[in-house]
């Protein structure tokens, strides 16, 4: 590949608390830093979350949450490597592609709105699970406050008693009215 980022190095992160999901995440460790990208996806990329202070980039496109940081891109859901890779290859695609057209992009640095561990805290399951490799829902409610980590790191989420607080989680996060 040619572009910014030029390959990634992929795996897949099983969900260790809840055997009873079928989808894991995806983490891709990125060959280059892609930080300089991040205002111009924000510009571009629909319901984007900056936070430069990280930096990092959350979105949703088609049902999966993303999260892009200098050298690591995350998405979940994903159900197999098979599944994961062309979704991280149209990933690469996009950011090459805004890497390519930034003199024509208005970068967007305005970073996301703070959020309140508690407003966040109430939308999680609040089995401290640990699964998202934090000791209680608290601490991670506290991550994602800070642009630290984002929603897509509890699996737990994912199971459909939670499609709810999920789909206020992430309209919260991406700065939409709960």
């Amino acid at each position: 590949m040619t572009g910014l980022l030029r390959h990634y190095v992929f795996r897949l992160s099983l969900p260790e608390c809840n055997h009873f999901l079928a989808t894991a995440r995806a983490l891709a460790d990125l060959s280059d830093d892609i930080s300089g990208v991040l205002p111009y996806l924000n510009a571009v990329l629909p319901h984007a979350r900056y936070y430069p202070s990280v930096p990092a980039l959350i979105f949703e496109r088609d049902g999966r949450l993303f999260a892009l940081r200098p050298r690591q891109a995350a998405l979940v859901p994903v159900e197999s490597e098979a599944e994961a890779r062309p979704v991280l290859d149209w990933l690469v695609a996009t950011v090459n592609e805004a890497w390519e057209r930034r003199a024509a992009i208005e970068p967007c640095y305005r970073a996301a709105k703070q959020l309140k561990m508690f407003d966040i805290y109430r939308l999680l399951p609040g089995g401290n699970c640990r699964a998202c490799g934090q000791a209680t829902c608290l601490a991670f409610a506290a991550k994602i406050a800070k642009g630290e980590t984002d929603v897509a790191a509890c699996a737990a989420l994912l199971d459909p008693c939670y499609e709810n607080k999920r789909e206020q989680l992430l309209r919260m996060v991406s700065g939409e009215e709960v």
